[in-house]
This record gives C-alpha cells, sequence and structure tokens, in this order.
C-alpha cells in the first residue's frame, strides 16, 4: 500500500469516528434524534464537547468521497473506459445503501445526499478548471444563500414524538421514518449544494498533491491549517456559542472551514510518522478501508444501546448527561476499530464493501457474458462467410463480393 493511500484511509478512519461523534449526541438523547429539531440551547459543558465534532468530520467525509471519485475518473481514464459508465451504477448502489440506512438504522443519513451528489459531480469532474471552479463557486454561492435564509428565517418547531425513542418499538421507528421522510431529509437535499462544492474540492486537492509527502504538498497543507484552524477554529467557537439561532452558520459554514485545517493537520502528521505503523495509525487505517461497514456499524450499536426497543441506555443515563456520552462514543468506537481490524486480517474488504461490490460488478459481468457471446457469434458468422466465398466463382480477396455485377465489372 503506498504511503500516499495510506493517507487517505488514515483520513476516512478519522472522518468516520468524527462523524460518530457528531451523531452520538443525537442518538444518546432521551427524545432521539428528532430532538435537534427543537434547537433547545445545551448546557455550557455539552456545547463545547459538541462543537469537537459537529460539522466538521461530516465535511471531511464530504471531502474524502470527492477525493475517491476522482480516483475512479483516473482509473476509469487509465483503463480506457467510458465515463462515467459504470459509475452511475456505483452511485445507484449507494443511494440504495443510503436509503435502506436511512429506513432502519439513522434518520440523518448521509449517503443518499452522496449518491446524487456523485451524479452531478461525475459529470463535472473531467471538464476544465474553468468550467468546474465555475460550479464550485455557484454552489458555494446557492449553499451560503440558503444558511441565510434559514439563520434569518422564522425557527423551526418542537420535537415529533418526543417518547418515540426512549420507549417506542422498532417497528414503530421504522414507520415514522417513512412518514416523517419529508422532515427527517429536509437536510438531505439542503447539503447537496455544499456536498457539491466540498466533492469538487476534494478532487482538486489530490490533483494540486495537497496528501503527497514532498515539499510542494506540505506547503498546500501548511495553507490549509492556516485558514481552517488559525480562522476556522475562532469562528466556529463564536458560532456555537451564539445560540441556537446560529446553528446553520455553525455547522455549515464555520465547521466546513475547519474541516480544511484538520485535513492538513492529520496529513502533516502521519507524514511525520515512521513508516511502519503504530496501533493508533494501523487502526484507523483499518477503520478508513472499511468505512461503509464501520459508519453503518457504529450507528447499529449506537441505536441498540440507547433506544427502548434496545439496552434504553439514553433514557437511563439522561441524567447524567453530557458527561456518559463521550463514554459511550470511545466505547463505540474500540468496538468498531476491533471489528474492522480483525475483519481485515482475513478479507481484503469490509463487510458491506463485499456486498456492494459484489453487486456493483454482478450486471458487469452479465454484460461481460453478453458481449463475448455476441463476439463468437459474430466470428462464427464471418467464418462462414468465409467459406460460403471460397466456394463461389467470384472469389476474391475480399471475405465476399457485393453482388456478381460488381464482380464482372472489375474483371
Amino acid at each position: 500500500m503506498s504511503k500516499r493511500i495510506d493517507v487517505l484511509d488514515v483520513l476516512r478512519g478519522v472522518a468516520i469516528l468524527g462523524t460518530l461523534g457528531t451523531n452520538i449526541w443525537l442518538i444518546a438523547d432521551p427524545a432521539g434524534p428528532a430532538a435537534i429539531l427543537s434547537m433547545q440551547r445545551s448546557g455550557t459543558v455539552e456545547i463545547g464537547l459538541r462543537w469537537l465534532t459537529n460539522g466538521k468530520f461530516l465535511g471531511m467525509l464530504t471531502v474524502l468521497f470527492g477525493v475517491g471519485l476522482e480516483l475512479q475518473y483516473r482509473s476509469a481514464r487509465q483503463r480506457g473506459a467510458r465515463w462515467p459508465g459504470w459509475y452511475l451504477w456505483r452511485a445507484a448502489l449507494l443511494f440504495l445503501e443510503g436509503l435502506l440506512h436511512y429506513l432502519l438504522v439513522f434518520e440523518f443519513d448521509v449517503l443518499m445526499s452522496y449518491a446524487v451528489i456523485s451524479v452531478i459531480v461525475a459529470f463535472l469532474i473531467g471538464r476544465g478548471d474553468r468550467t468546474v471552479w465555475r460550479w464550485l463557486v455557484g454552489a458555494g454561492a446557492v449553499h451560503l444563500a440558503l444558511v441565510a435564509l434559514l439563520t434569518l428565517g422564522p425557527g423551526s418547531g418542537g420535537s415529533p414524538g418526543p417518547d418515540l425513542f426512549a420507549r417506542g418499538s422498532y417497528g414503530q421507528q421504522v414507520l415514522a421514518r417513512v412518514e416523517s421522510a419529508g422532515l427527517y431529509r429536509a437536510e438531505a437535499v439542503f447539503i447537496i449544494p455544499m456536498g457539491i462544492a466540498l466533492f469538487l474540492l476534494g478532487s482538486r486537492l489530490l490533483r494540486a498533491g495537497a496528501f503527497a509527502p514532498d515539499p510542494h504538498g506540505a506547503g498546500i497543507r501548511r495553507r490549509l491549517m492556516l485558514a481552517g484552524l488559525g480562522a476556522g477554529v475562532p469562528l466556529n467557537l463564536l458560532s456555537s456559542y451564539a445560540g441556537p439561532r446560529w446553528f446553520m452558520v455553525d455547522r455549515y459554514v464555520c465547521a466546513p472551514l475547519v474541516t480544511f485545517g484538520l485535513i492538513g493537520l492529520v496529513t502533516t502528521i502521519v507524514h511525520a510518522l515512521p513508516a511502519r505503523p503504530g496501533l493508533v495509525r494501523q487502526s484507523l487505517t483499518s477503520v478508513g478501508r472499511a468505512a461503509l461497514s464501520c459508519y453503518v456499524l457504529q450507528n447499529v450499536l449506537a441505536t441498540a444501546l440507547c433506544y427502548g426497543w434496545g439496552l434504553g441506555l439514553a433514557a437511563r443515563f439522561g441524567a447524567l448527561r453530557p458527561w456518559w456520552v463521550p463514554v459511550l462514543w470511545a466505547a463505540i468506537c474500540l468496538a468498531i476499530t476491533v471489528f474492522a481490524t480483525s475483519w481485515l486480517r482475513r478479507f481484503d474488504r469490509g463487510p458491506v464493501e463485499l456486498a456492494w461490490h459484489w453487486a456493483w460488478q454482478a450486471p458487469q459481468r452479465g454484460s461481460a457474458q453478453r458481449g463475448s457471446a455476441r463476439r463468437g457469434s459474430a466470428r462464427r458468422r464471418s467464418a462462414r462467410r468465409r467459406s460460403a466465398s471460397s466456394a463461389s466463382p467470384y472469389a476474391s480477396s475480399a471475405d465476399s463480393p457485393p453482388n456478381a455485377d460488381s464482380v464482372v465489372t472489375t474483371r
């Protein structure tokens, strides 16, 4: 495995665990993920703990999906394959996976959004720099306008069904996701312009060499850290403590800015470490290699531990909030890290990735078999024509004359 790819795996691992750091506060709330819709102000300590992860690792995961799309584009070009071609089937599978994850596990799944975004960006990624930057700036402007509109507009209503997650059955929760899809999927639609911009930025960062261990890459990372950590962190802290009214600015403007500083910082640290990976780096690499499996598994574990149909820890330990939530996050992180490391000792992909890869290749295998059969049939027909041609009085070096008159004419 190359150093550069190892860096990307570590970044994916950090993004997956960091995303849980955001989701765990929603799942561990006695009112469940729906509590975020009430926009109630949390205590000072909880705001600080949420600030550590809120929005930053969603942004990192989004940028890394853009990096992955760029790698897929390069691979297709190197093989001489048509683009986007079969990548659109990948996007369809990702959408299906996200839909199942939303219905069966978690209200605020992001995979459905990524699937839609990836289709749009797939048609842009090979275009010229001017076109790409126009789309990037345009998508960013639309995103900022939506954030401003929602920040200055009227506040949201209360949390629907507060007892659903503490006492409701699994079936009732699934039904609620179906009935409240418009409410729960609003964020998935809202983040599409931001996702387009971050996907394209991820692609451009890879092309610029931001992840390479050379001086040029180090210079790019220093600028990312200066902007993301030097300017982004103070702004993000300010927006976090400004109150619920500034939630959209905090999560969808300031936090993504910090994302780029974190990408620069983590990449710099990984390149500075010894070539032989230690326990922490190897664990993060394993999570990154099985990113989709770990993303799903961590939410399954969290909901089973916190919801009423499981152990019901959210309602049971509600009085210990916020202190018990980071402990739960750490325990789940340890569990999925051990799982990913153990699984990858026997398999080259995570379980979800294996199923997903099989589903992606299945129609291609069928298409290849049909193509092979057609080529074989064409070769047999050609052979029969040549055999017939060799017995004809009009035989020549060509396969067969178009008609007798043309042969007579050329004599």
